[in-house]
């Protein structure tokens, strides 16, 4: 068997809805086996995640998270793809690593959205002006063609910078301003420190939170969590290893019970808003098993093409 090298051309024909199904079918299979390994120094983080689904073959992703790298001007997270036949377990493909990254994490937020975001959701905040927050920007468009965007990042010139890339899209002075009047929150940030306090969240609001994914790092405050219904895609990769659900538990805020269901609930229909003025939040781990189902996704697109 000759590897496939897969790179960013097939991207014209990814379609997000495409992919938010392929996620969900994913879910209906036999249960990942899963594993991650996590190395630091400093600020800096390499991280290793490995996926095993029964009749849908291997994963093993390397990522290396340098967030120095921004002043740089170069991408702050790098890393490889390699896909195994769940036959053989030979070398299937190996992935562009940014095009694995981009449409696993974006699709992964959009289907939580596609379940707890209510429907007519039209204003959508983006807390974030770097790559995550360009790729949700294009994956909400999916679902919801006519939102109005606002983007607030610590950095007024990156966010005018995105606005500008992005026509249509209002730059926000105020973060609290801009939370309150969303129906959508979407959170792509380094944070370690809380920046989305709860007293500012509305009935009927949607968080993705995406950027917390080291056991020190949080997007939210406790009493947002305290609010609102919580959601993660998967219980394996986010209780005990993201300290935006883990340090809250560590401390008594929340329980293991609080948490109302994962990707794996979608077909016992758990997964799902609880009412329209409910507050959810969904929080984003990104496990290797969404990169095994992205990349299976993204390989049978490539094999059509060929």
């Amino acid at each position: 068997m000759t590897p496939q090298l897969i790179t960013p051309e097939i991207e014209t024909q990814l379609d997000w809805k495409e992919l938010i199904v392929a996620l969900e079918e994913g879910h209906s299979v036999p249960r990942a086996e899963i594993e991650d390994s996590f190395l630091y120094r400093g600020a800096d983080t390499l991280l290793s995640r490995a996926a095993w689904i029964n009749g849908m073959g291997a994963l093993v992703k390397t990522a290396t998270i340098f967030p120095a790298n921004s002043k740089k001007e170069l991408a702050s997270v790098n890393g490889a793809v390699s896909l195994f036949s769940d036959e053989t377990g030979q070398l299937e493909a190996m992935i562009d690593f940014h095009l694995v990254t981009k449409w696993k994490t974006a699709g992964d937020s959009l289907l939580s959205a596609s379940k707890l975001a209510r429907a007519d959701s039209s204003k959508i905040t983006l807390v974030g002006a770097g790559t995550v927050a360009r790729s949700m920007h294009s994956a909400y468009l999916a679902l919801f063609p006519d939102a109005e965007f606002t983007i607030w990042n610590r950095s007024a010139q990156a966010a005018a910078n995105f606005a500008h890339d992005l026509p249509g899209t209002r730059v926000a002075d105020c973060l609290e301003e801009a939370v309150r009047e969303a129906d959508i929150i979407c959170t792509a940030t380094m944070a370690t420190e809380p920046l989305i306090r709860g007293e500012w969240l509305q009935p009927g609001q949607h968080l993705d939170l995406i950027g917390a994914f080291r056991p020190d790092m949080r997007e939210v405050d406790d009493e947002a969590l305290r609010r609102a219904h919580i959601f993660v895609d998967s219980r394996d990769t986010t209780l005990a290893h993201i300290g935006e659900l883990k340090i809250p538990i560590s401390q008594g805020v929340l329980t293991t019970d609080d948490i109302q269901a994962d990707f794996y609930d979608l077909s016992s229909g758990q997964f799902t808003r609880p009412d329209p003025r409910s507050i959810t939040i969904a929080k984003n781990g990104g496990g290797a098993h969404l990169d095994l189902m992205t990349s299976r996704y993204i390989f049978r697109k490539w094999l059509e093409k060929e």
